[in-house]
């Protein structure tokens, strides 16, 4: 990363990625969308108000975006004992008096509602649990957050100030870190612009001053607490109606940061880790499907962005997933229809996160779509195959073959043999483009099945389907396939008879629908220029 980019070279804010990376915050914390974003701006205007020198300013920019990054670490084993209520019930007290801090843990532990005899006995089993897993757990949020934030290519001062996430004004956080002015001065204006913005959203500007008043001292430093509460109603203004992205870099202190070349890959591959900490049997999917879909891009002689774009968007294909909870990824029976229809939505999220920023808004159609099929059968959008692109294509074959040679919680992995089988006979059903999933299997190392062709096509005449669709007229089909113009038109001939069309424009319809599209680098007919 650097402050002053090259000539030439691919570039992307660094706030755009971190952005990004902070809207899928809040859809692991349970968050409103665009929480993460608020507080962001909460805490650079406490900055400004509090006179803090540019470094300052910048640290407490980047780790508020940054601040709950962690959200995804340990999630099976927190959902686990909590449940879905630990944002909920602990995060408005976190800063509160320590009985308000037990008072909540007491409320996070699952069935509030049971009788009081029932709930002591949760109570009393709970604890000893709770007691084991807070001190790791809150130790593996703040390095996790740190690693984030180098993969984003943050500089290592800001990495540092992660360390901090959990500490408290009075010394009294879960990890006894630091206290007081030892906590660094920008994560003491994020732990303010964090409070206040939470409770802000549970009931408004005057909740959130008189509770940061009255933590001042306490859990949050009592200068950075005085200064919200003197002027909450403008610091914490917020236009509900309006997105608070273009707002949040434009307030980007100076020098932004831009990420280039291979560190725009490296903080996508951050992303995907991210993604993937929601459940132990997800570790490394994200990577392990861009590898593939890589691989398989190049048997498909795609061109270098597109290419590109393939392996991107499968780094951050599953972002969304961050929006279950962590129980439905660990459940080992059928899904409930609810539990179903959360999953459905899973890619629309990963769409939402990206959308926002120009730069990753371009992987998003690639991305949301890795569950889509030719037929219409997938999700989340149930697009046909008219629709899907050929990088949209790789990606579901790559993405469907990679998660089925990995552990779920209600499976053993499928060996790559019967892997490559299964995938086959998707393309034979016409569900996955046959020309994506043979580049697949190849690259995955294992020997491509036979795929029926639709509507009886042979091999060589769904070829030509697919060179017609690109444009190329009968005798540049033959020069393409090395056969003569002959042949060439009986082939054209008799895929027609089959698919029951007469016309070109029908065949191309036909091949966009069933995968038949040929995507080489192969000539394509050019009408001749006017003069």
């Amino acid at each position: 990363m650097s402050d002053e980019p090259s000539q030439g070279a691919e570039q992307v804010r660094a706030a755009e990625v971190i952005g990004a990376l902070c809207l899928a915050t809040d859809l692991g914390m349970g968050f409103p969308f665009e929480h993460g974003l608020h507080t962001t701006l909460v805490a650079s205007r406490l900055a400004d108000r509090l006179g803090v020198d540019p470094a300052t300013a910048s640290q407490a920019y980047y780790a508020c975006l940054l601040s709950h990054a962690g959200c995804t670490t340990d999630a099976h084993v927190t959902a686990e004992v909590f449940g879905d209520s630990l944002t909920t019930h602990l995060n408005p007290v976190l800063y509160g008096s320590q009985r308000e801090v037990l008072t909540g843990l007491i409320r996070a532990l699952p069935e509030p509602e049971s009788p009081a005899p029932v709930r002591a006995l949760q109570v009393a089993r709970g604890f000893p649990r709770i007691a084991r897993v807070q001190r790791p757990h809150f130790t593996a949020m703040c390095e996790v957050a740190q690693m984030l934030a180098d993969g984003v290519g943050l500089p290592s001062s800001i990495a540092g100030l992660l360390a901090h996430l959990t500490e408290r004004w009075d010394g009294k956080g879960p990890l006894r870190r630091a206290k007081g002015e030892e906590i660094p001065l920008p994560m003491r204006i994020v732990h303010v612009a964090v409070d206040a913005t939470f409770q802000r959203w549970l009931g408004g500007v005057e909740r959130a001053a008189r509770l940061v008043s009255e933590r001042a001292g306490g859990g949050l430093d009592p200068e950075v607490a005085a200064c919200l509460a003197d002027d909450a109603e403008e610091i914490l203004a917020l236009d509900p109606e309006a997105s608070a992205w273009d707002e949040v870099l434009a307030c980007e202190p100076e020098p932004r940061l831009t990420l280039e070349g291979e560190a725009i890959d490296r903080a996508l591959s951050a992303m995907g880790g991210f993604a993937d900490l929601i459940s132990p049997y997800l570790s490394g999917h994200s990577t392990g499907v861009a590898e593939l879909a890589a691989a398989a891009a190049k048997r498909c002689r795609l061109d270098a962005t597109r290419a590109t774009a393939v392996r991107r968007a499968a780094l951050v294909h599953d972002l969304g997933r961050v929006a279950i909870g962590a129980r439905t990824w660990q459940k080992p029976g059928p899904l409930s229809a609810d539990e179903w229809e959360q999953v459905r939505l899973h890619p629309y999220h990963t769409e939402r996160v990206l959308s926002r920023s120009p730069f990753l808004s371009a992987l998003a159609p690639i991305a949301g779509a890795h569950h889509e099929r030719l037929d219409g059968s997938g999700y989340h959008r149930g697009s046909a195959g008219a629709e899907l692109a050929m990088p949209a294509r790789l990606l579901a074959a790559a993405d469907a073959y990679h998660a089925m040679c990995e552990p779920r919680p209600h499976r053993e992995p499928i060996g790559p043999e019967q892997a490559a089988e299964i995938l086959g006979e998707e393309a034979s059903a016409g569900r996955l483009d046959a020309d994506a999933v043979g580049p697949v299997i190849e690259a995955a190392g294992q020997p491509v099945p036979r795929i029926k062709r639709p509507a009886g096509l042979t091999e060589r005449e769904a070829e030509v389907v697919g060179l017609l669709a690109r444009g190329l007229q009968t005798k540049q089909v033959a020069r393409a396939l090395g056969i003569s113009v002959k042949t060439a038109d009986r082939h054209i001939q008799n895929a027609y008879g089959k698919i029951g069309v007469s016309t070109r424009a029908a065949a191309t319809l036909f091949a966009m629908e069933h995968g038949l599209l040929a995507w080489g680098e192969l000539p394509i007919a050019r009408p001749a220029v006017r003069s």
